[in-house]
């Protein structure tokens, strides 16, 4: 087990656990994505249907400022953009906690939405800068392992405290979000492509995202999976809700999924890194849609978890497979764009899956809701099934596919089109400008 450990966490640059550390104290302090369902339906009053709304405007500022931060990772920076996106979020997350009328709660859920949401490219832009290619598997395993750390303390610590005070859920989270601004701020240095490296920025734009039909396909079925495990945040502690359980026992059942990550996320890693990456997302996909199907016939805690267990299997195996897949995707100088597009397939899944979770429970029930799951994890290992056929392998580097500002420049990486056709990086003249 020493061994195992050693492995999984050895060979990895200071910069990186410091980014890590970051992902750490913010999931730690988790509480308005998780809770923003209860606290609208049990504590204000208002309907599922309110509550949909208000997490969807609280997705639709994930999808507004998904592309905008992928921009600014690459031309301002991954630091300023994640201290920017962290300082925004502290501050409206403290002021949502004080909102009170249904149009101050939308509209700040939203702004919230807006300022969260725009760390993510950034953050994953900067692990790919300082991870070698054959170490980002591990490295994305080991960030989402913190991410779900975090998740399985908070959500068993912020189900009392809800049951106290909403508002001191509001402002702890507030309060860790600033500490991780604070220590991107002491710690982290900037890690974009050197001055040479940037030069080429300009001949990636928003367009050539768009234009790369593979790339696409991948933010598509993407959508389709984030659309099936959003329904843990949305659609499950609405339903348990519904069914006459309290918040105390939706955060034990979501609780669940985060232990088992804990738990299983390094060993599975381990078991998964070097596997063909389209099996993995098609069992992945394909199980995570079942895994929901199953809460059609739950109806005690202790079932509930066992329905999470299943599912939580398929997000330890999908999580870190697709990320490493949209890496490789991506050219280096265009990882800020690439990232964004990507996030936005997440944000864009914010956005539906509240307003779909929250009118079938409203007017079908919620066994509807676990039947069409169950349907699209089914459409998405279908997609998967298709779309890689013929992925190329990928080739690992001995050295970080980017450095700091300080290092010589390196080449950026071809998308597998790319190098399938032996085509260069889209120059500004095919990609329609820049963005």
């Amino acid at each position: 087990m020493r061994r195992a450990v050693r492995e999984s966490v050895s060979g990895l640059p200071r910069e990186f656990w410091w980014l890590w550390t970051s992902t750490l104290v913010n999931r730690l302090g988790a509480f308005v994505a998780t809770f923003m369902a209860l606290y609208l339906t049990l504590d204000r009053g208002y309907s599922a249907s309110y509550a949909g709304l208000v997490a969807s405007l609280h997705g639709l500022g994930g999808v507004v400022s998904s592309l905008g931060a992928g921009v600014m990772a690459d031309r301002l920076g991954r630091r300023p953009t994640l201290l920017i996106a962290q300082t925004s979020t502290a501050v409206s997350v403290a002021v949502l906690g004080f909102m009170t009328g249904p149009a101050a709660i939308a509209a700040v859920a939203f702004v919230v939405g807006m300022a969260s949401n725009a760390s993510r490219p950034a953050v994953q832009a900067m692990m790919a800068d300082i991870v070698r290619p054959e170490d980002r598997v591990r490295a994305f395993s080991l960030n989402y392992w913190a991410i779900n750390l975090g998740f399985a303390v908070s959500s068993m610590a912020a189900g009392f405290i809800a049951e106290v005070s909403y508002r001191a859920g509001f402002l702890i989270e507030a309060g860790m979000t600033l500490v991780c601004a604070l220590v991107v701020f002491a710690k982290l240095p900037e890690s974009r492509p050197t001055a040479a490296a940037r030069q080429e920025d300009a001949d990636v734009s928003l367009v050539t995202v768009l234009r790369d039909g593979r790339y696409m396909a991948v933010v598509g079925l993407s959508f389709l999976v984030a659309v099936v495990f959003q329904q843990g945040s949305v659609g499950l502690p609405v339903a348990m809700g519904r069914a006459g359980f309290s918040p105390a026992d939706y955060g034990l059942a979501i609780a669940v999924n985060g232990i088992l990550i804990v738990a299983l996320q390094l060993p599975v890693t381990r078991f998964i890194e070097h596997r063909d990456p389209r099996t993995l997302l098609v069992v992945s996909s394909v199980l995570a849609g079942y895994g929901f199907g199953l809460t059609a016939f739950a109806g005690s805690v202790g079932v509930f978890m066992l329905t999470v267990c299943v599912w939580t299997l398929a997000e330890i195996v999908n999580a870190p497979t697709q990320t490493s897949l949209v890496v490789r995707l991506s050219p280096v100088h265009g990882r800020g764009r690439y990232q964004g597009m990507f996030t936005l397939s997440w944000s864009a899944a914010a956005l539906i899956a509240p307003l779909m979770s929250g009118a079938v429970i409203d007017r079908v029930g919620a066994e509807w809701l676990w039947g069409m799951c169950a349907a699209v994890g089914t459409v998405a290992g279908f997609g998967y099934g298709l779309l890689m056929r013929r992925l190329p392998p990928e080739h690992p580097a001995a050295a970080p596919a980017t450095a700091p500002e300080q290092a010589p420049a390196t080449a950026p990486e071809q998308t597998p089109e790319q190098a399938d056709t032996g085509a260069k990086v889209p120059t500004a003249q095919t990609a329609g400008g820049t963005a």
